[in-house]
């Protein structure tokens, strides 16, 4: 069998299919950590000009995806990391990381960070491949310990 070829873009996540794909990641979300410890970006929040959305496609399917949200002084955050079931194994998470990391790099960011939960064993994977260290609350994440924690520096390209 061959293995279908992603095309991972920049988009918008006010399509339909979008808010479908971040509707399943919320719904996801909240069946492994309680309401007031998920930290869910809108939508409408993830079309700011803060934030850059990138989407791997399968035959035209949304199957995955993942965005840069940058924070003052050098600092951005990976956010919105999902791949649906269907989709999983395939690698579309870590190219969807790398593509966020490339920009992050290109744009001079200093230090990438992120927030992710406590059952998310597939996640802290991912992160740690990419060069992600496990470090204590970041940005304005409260401790919690349904929370993980990682940052990673880069040097601009």
């Amino acid at each position: 069998m061959i293995a279908p070829v992603p095309a991972i873009a920049v988009e918008t996540p006010l399509s339909a299919d979008m808010g479908e794909m971040i509707a399943e990641l919320n719904d996801l979300l909240l069946t492994l950590s309680p309401p007031e410890a998920c930290y869910h970006m809108t939508a409408e929040e993830m079309s700011g000009e803060a934030t850059t959305v990138f989407v791997a496609r399968i035959d035209g399917k949304a199957a995955a995806c993942g965005a840069l949200h940058r924070h003052a002084d050098g600092i951005a955050e990976v956010k919105r990391m999902y791949t649906r079931p269907a989709y999983q194994g395939l690698g579309l998470g870590s190219r969807i990381l790398d593509r966020i990391i490339e920009l992050a790099t290109r744009e001079g960011i200093s230090m990438l960070v992120l927030e992710t939960g406590d059952k998310h064993p597939a996640a802290w994977r991912i992160y740690e491949r990419a060069g992600f260290s496990r470090c204590g609350p970041v940005l304005d994440y409260p401790d919690s310990p349904y929370s993980i924690f990682y940052s990673r520096p880069l040097v601009a390209a």
